[in-house]
């Protein structure tokens, strides 16, 4: 049980809270934004001082009824609930290190999808393998240290130019939204793993954004379906989303792939046909 991250996310997911959400009267006027301690534990049918010492970091583990109940009382979508038990002790939290190894099925199939740039990801974001449509869209991964093949990092701490350290892609904003919900589901998962501890870390120290998102405390992102990438080659392309969840290794195989017949397809080609020098040939002009 993280009694403080517990305490900190009850705090964030109250506060968001107005009366009229959950069908309580505004009454007098409030001097802090949010619904009242007691308001939530009436709503959640437990008493009121054990609320407040979880809020505070100092009550024992709440049973799996009370989560519920509370989660209730909060309106927690589903993705918030798991976070709040896995917070709580009450799911399973994966122990060790999160995975990096990419199994040798999914390394085959990376090389035989020639038109879907594709790449897998670890749980902190670390690019782990991809295809060469991939780099050539991206980057040229092979060419960088392992710590500089994580995109978290890229996102976040990577060169001021937006069009460089995120590829020139039309969501930035989103993106980097996405990377703070999923490292901190991520963190919960691997309490003990250093790796994803020290990235977070490393990440609310050396970016103000980074740690204005992270004490927001969202752990339910948005689906992103589509993305444009401006690049130096051949220009605009949009190609459709699909991040594939790799469960066995808490993974995820992300495709970038364009309707056939497109112009954006057509862009793709080029660039599969071009290589991955085109990659480096832009970034040295």
């Amino acid at each position: 049980m993280d009694k403080q991250e517990l305490a900190a996310f009850l705090r964030s997911r109250r506060e968001r809270l107005r009366p009229e959400d959950v069908g309580l009267r505004s009454g007098p006027r409030r001097r802090t934004p949010g619904l009242r301690r007691e308001e939530v534990a009436v709503l959640a049918h437990i008493s009121t001082e054990y609320y407040i010492r979880l809020e505070q970091g100092t009550a024992p583990r709440p049973s799996s009824e009370v989560l519920a109940g509370i989660a209730g009382a909060l309106r927690l979508t589903d993705a918030e609930s798991s976070h709040l038990h896995v917070l709580a002790g009450t799911a399973p939290i994966l122990t060790g290190l999160h995975r990096r190894d990419v199994r040798p099925s999914i390394l085959a199939l990376l090389e035989r999808l020639p038109q879907t740039a594709a790449f897998v990801t670890s749980a902190a974001f670390e690019v782990l393998a991809w295809n060469d449509l991939a780099a050539a869209l991206m980057e040229d991964f092979a060419s960088l240290a392992p710590e500089d093949r994580n995109l978290a990092r890229t996102a976040f701490l990577g060169p001021a130019r937006s069009d460089v350290n995120l590829y020139g892609v039309s969501d930035a904003a989103e993106f980097r939204r996405h990377v703070v919900m999923e490292l901190r589901a991520a963190l919960a998962r691997y309490p003990s793993d250093p790796a994803i501890a020290d990235l977070v870390t490393e990440l609310r120290d050396g970016s103000t954004e980074f740690a204005r998102l992270w004490e927001r405390h969202d752990v339910q992102s948005t689906p992103m379906l589509t993305k444009t990438f401006r690049h130096r080659t051949v220009g605009e392309i949009t190609v459709d989303c699909d991040s594939l969840t790799l469960s066995d290794s808490d993974q995820h195989l992300v495709l970038y792939t364009a309707p056939q017949g497109s112009r954006d397809a057509e862009a793709l080609a080029l660039l599969n046909v071009l290589g991955i020098e085109s990659v480096n040939a832009g970034r040295s002009r």
